[in-house]
């Protein structure tokens, strides 16, 4: 059992040793709010059904299901096997006796590990705004996160995007303007808020849906997309799980606007891009991106002109 007195539901938690030996049977998860409490119960599961099968059942929506195929995926090619419906991503079963090899499914047991996408998302969202070109390295046609999709958003909206199985890579016409979409974003909530610095440049409004998740991560990002993004000179109309996005006039952002990061990585990274749009930008806390990537600004600096 686990207990968590007086945090609220929050970190640290206590796990407590159990005299009972668990073999299979089956759980219910929400999947509405994250895919990673269900991504844990899946890495886990082969641990658990020694003799008996483990089902894990969602009991609700599943927001960032590629992150899920994902989890499975790499599963499998561990040589674990996850039974699912594809069609409604509802149910999981992990049979028994199966174990983790880190030999047999893999060529000379190397498994090579892709760049991350979400992060690939500010240097695909620069090429953008800029015209580029910008090649991203480490993920491409052949990767298996949701995030690879962003790209694919990028060329709605009027971008020039190749695709190599492990490299992508974004170019713009400059006398053509990105136009504004309208784009659900339930399987790609953290590159979801790439494009709202996209936005600022796009000709008429973008419409950002299916991002309920933003308000449960580590911020409430909606908030903080909002105030930031209007502080900018957007005008935006924030739903509970939507908001739509009207670039400033002439789509030329406010100049010399400081950011606040919330203490937020993507929240820093995002608006950093807003000079790609030639403006002048300071991001407050820089150094919150050293969570998930904290050579972030060193990379921007690489790719940009002088």
């Amino acid at each position: 059992c686990t207990e968590n007195p007086g945090f609220g539901g929050c970190p640290p938690v206590y796990i407590k040793k159990s005299s009972s030996i668990i073999d299979g049977g089956s759980c219910q998860v929400s999947g509405k709010t994250s895919s990673q409490f269900l991504s844990a119960l899946l890495l886990a599961s082969p641990l658990l059904a020694k003799t008996k099968d483990v089902t894990i059942n969602i009991i609700d929506e599943l927001i960032s299901a590629p992150y899920v195929l994902l989890t499975i995926d790499l599963m499998r090619r561990f040589g674990v096997d996850v039974t699912y419906d594809s069609e409604t991503m509802r149910s999981f079963i992990v049979k028994s006796g199966q174990r983790y090899d880190s030999h047999t499914p893999l060529l000379n047991g190397r498994y090579f590990v892709e760049g991350d996408a979400s992060s690939a998302s500010y240097f695909l969202a620069a090429g953008a705004m800029t015209g580029g070109p910008v090649t991203v390295i480490g993920c491409g046609s052949e990767s298996t996160q949701g995030d690879v999709r962003f790209a694919q958003v990028l060329a709605q909206m009027g971008a020039t995007v190749t695709m190599e199985p492990t490299n992508i890579t974004v170019s713009r016409d400059l006398s053509q303007p990105l136009r504004g979409v309208d784009v659900d974003c339930l399987d790609i909530p953290d590159a979801a808020m790439t494009l709202a610095s996209v936005a600022l440049v796009a000709e008429g409004p973008t419409t950002i849906r299916n991002v309920g998740s933003w308000r449960v991560k580590e911020t409430e990002r909606m908030k903080a997309i909002v105030a930031e993004t209007s502080k900018l000179g957007a005008h935006v109309f924030e739903g509970d799980t939507h908001c739509v996005i009207t670039p400033p006039s002439e789509n030329k952002p406010n100049p010399n606007v400081e950011i606040e990061t919330y203490d937020d990585h993507r929240i820093a990274m995002t608006f950093a891009l807003a000079a790609c749009a030639g403006v002048a930008v300071t991001i407050l806390d820089p150094k919150c991106t050293s969570k998930t990537f904290p050579t972030y600004f060193d990379e921007l600096r690489r790719v940009s002109l002088p």
